[in-house]
């Protein structure tokens, strides 16, 4: 429950917000106000103006919130891929190992295990670091590998525009 705070000059008996507070309070008294979940555009001024909110302030708000959504569904496919790419390497690490393990029964050919562990053993912990890595990161590292990724996204894009607009769709006749 949100823990409400008293100031010394509401003393009328009012009870302060904190402003992270009294943003869910209002963000959840407007999803229940709007019966479709949507406000229109001219909805939202008119909340804003009754709120003392100016007209600038939204579209301030309105430019950061569009950054924003953009920066998280970077995130959702950052996140997506890095799972992705870790099943794939620990699918083809279990493939691979299986098929030694079968080969090595089959064969009887346990002279050679020192290689088996020279070549699954760095393998196997470098899956076990990626696994924690993705499962268990702390904020500044991914921050960093997201940003890294995300400069990456933004050069593959740039080159990717550039590439198009240089050669354009070819016309033949």
């Amino acid at each position: 429950m949100a823990d409400l705070t008293t100031d010394a000059d509401a003393s009328n008996g009012e009870f302060l917000y904190l402003a992270e507070d009294a943003q869910q309070i209002l963000s959840i008294a407007i999803a229940r106000q709007t019966e479709s979940g949507e406000l229109s555009r001219a909805q939202l001024l008119e909340i804003a103006d009754e709120l003392g909110i100016s007209a600038d302030t939204i579209a301030e708000a309105e430019r950061e919130w569009d950054t924003k959504k953009y920066e998280l569904a970077d995130q959702k496919l950052f996140d997506s891929q890095r799972k992705q790419r870790f099943q794939h390497d620990l699918a083809q690490f279990l493939i691979v190992g299986s098929g030694v393990l079968v080969f090595q029964l089959v064969t009887g050919g346990w002279l050679w295990n020192w290689l088996l562990y020279l070549v699954f053993g760095p393998w196997g912990l470098q899956l076990s670091w990626n696994a924690w890595r993705i499962y268990r990161s702390n904020e500044y590292m991914y921050q960093q590998e997201f940003q890294r990724w995300r400069r990456q996204q933004q050069m593959k894009r740039a080159v990717g525009g550039a590439v198009r607009r240089l050669f354009g769709p070819s016309r033949v006749s």
